[in-house]
């Protein structure tokens, strides 16, 4: 892979990505901290995500240059919205004339990596989803659903230059279509800003009141994340006699509809929304018994690490990549609420300090800067400041935009 210029100046990295909103979770923060660090490391990255109409936005951050374009909202997402204007794409990618392109969105914009390829500018896809699970999880058959996602993966495994997988799960579904350019590169944590320290007894009081096992899901409340699965966990909990309560951070289009549900059957749940404080979010997560994590179709589950980095165990899908990565450090659980409680169980049944240890230890096999030199790899890209030393010249829009 070669860039159009030499990796003593650093590499211009523009990055695609969709569903990209101010209340997106785990791929908002990956995109953070892989653009801090590819910076760190001397090079230029430029982020580029839709935002509402009228528009566009181009602003300097810690993660780089972010240029925000007029997007349409996707019906049924609950806000999230797509770059969907091509042309006007094409001409903000050729005035960046970037040395490396990287994509975080399989579907839509999988047209980029044929533009990459006749540009001669190596492209990278991210694979942050399942396309076989996410099918499954709307209720498509297994079989037909496995059809479509071979298909889909095979065109993109020909259009890019390499496809990264966070987990050897997320690999799976390109290795089964013969794929010869999928690489791992697992993401990270906050290992400073996530610890068990978090940890806040007021905290802790406000949300479970006087329950004696505090339960907590950071997750958008859609379809594919199966939150009801939560409710479905605690319902049963409680029928058995454990006293539990539930704190919901996220938001989504499900959410009404799971507030309605814990009125009529008088759960013992709260719903705060997106949490868009940082030191609140660790402390919440710190603070609670265990994290439940029920999506089925979860290819690394960044909420589900930073819980495991404040040293509170997590009970995920048994269908997800979380299953390889919780380990020993909590359980996992079939598609159903009699599941959960009892991997809730068999986890709470185990000594505090134990089971807080361990949750921790594992986290701390996953650090930021490992995965950043992970993508800049997978990028052939130096990952080292003092063999990428940035020029600083960076395309401006056109006189009359791009």
């Amino acid at each position: 892979m070669s860039g159009h210029r030499g990796a003593a100046s650093g590499l211009r990295i523009v990055r695609l990505a969709n569903f990209v909103t101010p209340a997106s979770g785990g791929l908002r923060t990956a995109l953070r901290e892989l653009g801090a660090g590819y910076a760190a490391a001397g090079h230029e990255p430029v982020l580029i995500v839709p935002g509402p109409g009228g528009g566009m936005s181009d602003e300097r951050t810690e993660q780089g240059r972010v240029i925000t374009l007029p997007g349409l909202v996707v019906p049924g997402t609950g806000g999230y919205r797509v770059l969907a204007d091509h042309r006007l794409l094409r001409r903000v990618l050729r005035s960046l004339a970037p040395d490396r392109l990287e994509v975080s969105d399989r579907t839509t914009l999988r047209w980029t990596g044929e533009w990459a390829r006749r540009a001669r500018i190596p492209a990278v896809m991210v694979s942050h989803e399942s396309v076989d699970g996410v099918l499954r999880t709307w209720g498509a058959p297994t079989p037909f659903a496995r059809t479509v996602a071979d298909r889909l993966n095979s065109r993109t495994a020909h259009a890019y230059s390499r496809i990264v997988c966070t987990t050897e799960w997320a690999a799976a579904e390109f290795t089964r279509v013969g794929a010869r350019n999928v690489v791992r590169a697992p993401l990270g944590v906050d290992l400073a800003g996530w610890h068990p320290d978090c940890h806040s007894a007021q905290l802790r009081q406000r949300c479970a009141g006087r329950a004696a096992v505090l339960m907590l899901m950071c997750s958008r409340l859609s379809p594919e994340k199966r939150p009801g699965r939560a409710l479905d966990a605690l319902a049963e909990l409680r029928r058995r006699g454990v006293d539990a309560a539930l704190v919901v951070a996220g938001d989504g289009p499900l959410r009404a509809r799971l507030e309605a549900r814990v009125r009529a059957e008088r759960l013992p749940a709260a719903f705060l929304g997106h949490l868009a404080d940082r030191a609140r979010l660790a402390a919440l997560q710190a603070s609670a018994d265990l994290a439940l994590a029920p999506g089925p179709a979860e290819t690394f589950g960044l909420a589900a690490l930073e819980a495991l980095a404040c040293g509170t165990p997590v009970v995920a899908s048994a269908a997800s990549a979380l299953a390889g990565l919780v380990g020993g450090a909590g359980d996992t659980a079939l598609d159903d609420g009699q599941s959960f409680a009892d991997a809730v169980q068999r986890v709470l049944a185990r000594p505090v300090p134990a089971r807080r240890t361990a949750a921790r230890q594992r986290a701390e096999g996953y650090g930021w800067q490992p995965a950043v030199a992970a993508f800049l790899a997978a990028h052939d890209a130096p990952a080292h400041r003092d063999r990428a030393v940035a020029d600083g010249t960076l395309p401006v829009p056109p006189r009359g935009g791009w």
